[in-house]
């Protein structure tokens, strides 16, 4: 058995790894850390977690979390470094919050506020390079791990396998993702009231203001060997959880609808955690939800020599923290899926 604490397990990331944690069959829950909510029963902030309801939040320190074998840190951004630094190297850290995702300096503070704390290897498995490698070979014994934003999780794996193939040209792609709320976190927010959200959608970040911009731009330049041009447009869609993201690129010369299909069957064809879906279906976030699956579908506008690519993610399990799990059991010679659900919920 392997003992985990989670840091910020009050907020909807946290929360979302112990539930995954109570099902997985090697790993016993240790310490559960919170900030503002220290000192609070579970049941007051997570009363899903039934198991865990008589447990009390602790403090978010060093002490709290030392002496486990892996710490997860469900934390806003530019809050894990400090704590990291100060856990023994033998402790497997996996860090869901965005410190060590961008390994270009100049990158991180265009867009973050906080100073820059350097890159660990990058927890999507999936994500092929232009070699044809996965980003998964660099996890297996990692003892620190920086696992994906949201949008880069639909958008990277929608879009990489164009690119890593050379069927999508790396200049001119064009993304518009949704997002239910829960992506925002759970801190209380004048926009994100229910009266405000229901029935109603709006786009943010606009102009390529959004922080998972670059670590996009990063993910499909590693697929396809260069530099790529993105620009992201997200969008606040009426639902709690979930991302369906449209990625287009302009249809490569000599490329062709079955070279495209091709390249993403080759692709996911064994990947446990990424449903390529039979032509003429349709990624839903409905069909992902609570689920560490990401599906995927991919056609061709002929007409105008565009590809698109689809996806559909629950943000807070392959999104967040399905993949820290995910990562986790990769880290630990474990099976890849083992604790994580590959069904969805319906209706």
């Amino acid at each position: 058995m392997f003992t985990a604490a989670i840091a910020g397990a009050s907020g909807y990331a946290g929360a979302e790894i112990a539930r995954l944690l109570l099902r997985h069959p090697e790993v016993e829950i240790g310490a559960l850390t919170a900030s503002g909510n220290a000192g609070s029963p579970v049941r007051e902030v997570a009363p899903n977690l039934v198991p865990l309801a008589d447990r009390v939040l602790a403090p978010t320190t060093v002490e709290e979390l030392s002496g486990h074998d892996v710490v997860f840190l469900a934390l806003p951004h530019g809050h894990s470094a400090e704590i990291a630094a100060q856990l023994p190297e033998e402790t497997l850290v996996v860090d869901c919050g965005a410190d060590y995702r961008l390994e270009d300096e100049s990158a991180w503070t265009t867009f973050y506020d906080t100073p820059y704390a350097g890159a660990w290897p990058y927890g999507m498995p999936e994500l092929v390079r232009s070699d044809g490698s996965r980003a998964r070979d660099a996890l297996r014994g990692a003892r620190r791990i920086a696992v994906p934003g949201c949008y880069p999780t639909a958008v990277s794996l929608a879009m990489a396998p164009g690119l890593a193939v050379g069927v999508v040209a790396p200049e001119d792609l064009v993304i518009v993702a949704a997002s239910g709320t829960s992506g925002a976190g759970r801190s209380v927010k004048p926009h994100l009231l229910g009266s405000e959200v229901m029935g109603s959608m709006s786009p943010y970040g606009v102009g390529g203001a959004h922080r998972h911009t670059p670590e996009i731009e990063q993910n499909l330049g590693r697929a396809a060997g260069s530099a790529t041009t993105v620009s992201f447009t997200p969008t606040l869609a009426p639902m709690p959880r979930g991302i369906l993201a449209t990625a287009t690129g302009r249809l490569a010369d000599g490329a062709d609808p079955a070279t495209v299909r091709a390249a993403w069957e080759d692709t996911y064809a064994a990947e446990p955690c990424v449903r390529l879906l039979p032509e003429g279906s349709w990624p839903r976030t409905s069909d992902v939800l609570g689920s560490n699956v990401v599906e995927v579908q991919v056609t061709v506008d002929e007409r105008v020599g565009r590809v698109i690519a689809v996806a559909a993610v629950d943000n807070l399990t392959k999104g967040t923290g399905g993949a820290a799990v995910q990562c986790m059991n990769i880290a630990l010679g474990q099976d890849e899926t083992t604790g994580l659900p590959l069904a969805g919920l319906a209706p």
